[in-house]
């Protein structure tokens, strides 16, 4: 199988130092505010993000531990699989966060709902737009 190797486009900045007190989802983080800090050589792509209210971040679980295939999630006592959480230690530590968008001035992106900790690698920017992204849920697993 081939290797998949991404580039950080850019560090997120936020007051969260530590996996400890850090909310779950964005939607326990309304508030909190940080930037995510795009480098140089991307800094053009991020024309034309302004006009949107909501960003998905895409980015690397840095401090994330080896992961174990089953995981006892923060919402409950039971064990699950890993594939039906979202807990950070997994086979790729890839995360996604949709966060609120105060403003873009020059590489830095002033954002709030940040559930994320402070020097994560960035991987990517996409809008957020709910007519694509909010699917009408109509299971919920073991929760």
């Amino acid at each position: 199988m081939m290797q998949i190797c991404y580039q950080p486009i850019g560090i997120i900045h936020s007051p969260y130092l530590k996996p400890e007190g850090t909310p779950i989802q964005p939607r326990a983080a309304r508030g909190i505010s940080g930037t995510a800090e795009v480098f140089d050589q991307y800094v053009e792509g991020l024309q034309d993000l302004e006009g949107f209210s909501h960003l998905i971040l895409i980015y690397h679980f840095h401090l994330a531990k080896p992961g174990s295939l089953k995981v006892k999630p923060f919402l409950d006592q039971e064990p699950r699989r890993v594939f039906a959480t979202r807990a950070p230690s997994r086979p790729n530590p890839i995360g996604f966060s949709v966060v609120k968008l105060l403003k873009v001035k020059n590489n830095l992106l002033f954002i709030q709902e940040l559930d994320i900790l402070d020097g994560t690698p960035l991987l990517d920017i996409k809008p957020y737009l709910s007519d694509f992204d909010s699917p009408v849920v109509e299971k919920r697993g073991w929760l």
